[in-house]
């Protein structure tokens, strides 16, 4: 385990820590996915511009997470990644 596995583990058994972790998680998850989609698709961020239409300094926000996209941007996106775009509500475990 890494480093950083550790320190998350420790500090996710602080609960004010835990729910304030939890309350980025979607945003972590949208910007890991664009991430992870354009590297899967071999495209470098400008070709991915390119194909998109959304400059590079966007596409660079998006997966640094400093910019939160719109539902009509993420199709943007997939379409140029020829990929399917798919929200979804996952139950809660209790």
């Amino acid at each position: 385990m890494s480093d950083l596995q550790e320190l998350t583990k420790e500090l996710m058994m602080d609960p004010e820590f835990k729910k304030e972790y939890e309350a980025l998680q979607p945003e972590m998850d949208i910007k890991r996915a664009i991430l992870d989609a354009r590297i899967n698709a071999g495209m470098t961020q400008s070709e991915l511009s390119e194909k998109s239409g959304i400059s590079q300094a966007d596409i660079s926000r998006l997966e640094k997470g400093t910019r939160n996209p719109s539902i009509a941007l993420l199709k943007r996106l997939a379409d140029a990644l020829d990929s399917t775009l798919r929200i979804e509500f996952v139950p809660k475990k209790v």
